[in-house]
């Protein structure tokens, strides 16, 4: 099983977490810019982030034998804070960078006016560095979020095979379908979904288009959950192929369409490839050791 998590948020992850994910069949991710739980004050402050998710967390995930990416954005939460919102100022130097595959993530969180002013701009900015757009889905008033969500993206003239609209669920799942956009899905232990409803709506729904991510954060979450909803599939009667279309081609199409991708090569050395010498400006991850589980015996 190899595995392409598109939506996972590592900077809040351990190394142990990597490690586990190599093992489990993840050679790929996609971080998106999120809240990272407490209030940014400045611009400076998300520009530091943005840096650390193009150099330092590509990095550590490359010492693990996984090919990292990002999305970059104002996240919506943030867009409520007028501290903040001055960072769309410079999205345009971080949006032309290599590594950066979408515009992401965007969308509501509240609703608010704000949040739609902010998420228009950076459709907008999508269109104009021809990147792909994630777009998440507000946790309350999901169905009316996604309708807004949907009139927005029809009135920015992107072409809706080019939005991810993500986290959603079986009450908001059709009307995404009937937009031609990407349908994702996070898969949560507690929360939004979990592997056995995932299995239930590529049953209805098909895989076309289906994004499966483990959204995985600083909150109770799970990295695997994306290699749980493939082993889900086999155990339902799904084929391996089926398993490599959702977890794998899927999202090496939607993020394809960037033109930035970094995969050909993708756990062809492993981790077993890593440097455990090699540093990024004079920090270690592996601090002279091999990942763990790939020592000669």
């Amino acid at each position: 099983m190899r595995i392409f998590d598109p939506h996972i948020h590592m900077t809040s992850r351990t190394t142990d977490d990597y490690e586990a994910m190599y093992a489990a069949g993840v050679r790929a991710v996609t971080e998106p810019a999120f809240w990272l739980g407490q209030p940014r004050t400045s611009v400076g402050s998300f520009c530091d982030y943005f840096d650390g998710l193009l150099g330092w967390e590509r990095f550590r995930a490359g010492q693990f034998g996984i090919r990292h990416h990002c999305a970059i954005a104002l996240n919506p939460k943030e867009a409520n804070d007028p501290r903040c919102v001055e960072v769309l100022d410079v999205l345009p130097r971080y949006l032309a960078k290599d590594g950066v595959v979408a515009v992401g993530e965007v969308g509501f969180d509240s609703m608010t006016a704000d949040e739609e002013k902010a998420f228009t701009h950076q459709l907008q900015l999508a269109a104009e560095h021809d990147l792909p757009v994630l777009v998440h889905t507000p946790h309350r008033d999901k169905a009316a979020g996604t309708r807004r969500t949907l009139d927005l993206v029809a009135e920015s003239g992107l072409p809706p095979e080019r939005v991810l609209v993500d986290h959603l669920n079986e009450l908001t799942v059709r009307m995404v379908a009937e937009s031609g956009c990407w349908m994702g899905f996070s898969i949560y232990p507690d929360t939004k979904m979990d592997e056995h409803r995932m299995v239930a709506i590529l049953r209805e729904y098909g895989l076309e288009k289906m994004i499966v991510n483990s959204a995985a954060d600083w909150g109770r979450s799970d990295p695997l959950k994306t290699a749980k909803t493939g082993q889900a599939m086999l155990d339902d009667g799904f084929g391996a192929a089926d398993v490599d279309r959702v977890l794998w081609r899927n999202p090496v199409e939607f993020y394809g369409q960037s033109g930035r991708l970094l995969i050909d090569d993708a756990g062809a050395d492993g981790a077993d490839g890593a440097d455990p010498a090699a540093t990024f400006q004079g920090n270690s991850v592996l601090r002279g050791q091999r990942p763990t589980g790939t020592e000669e015996g």
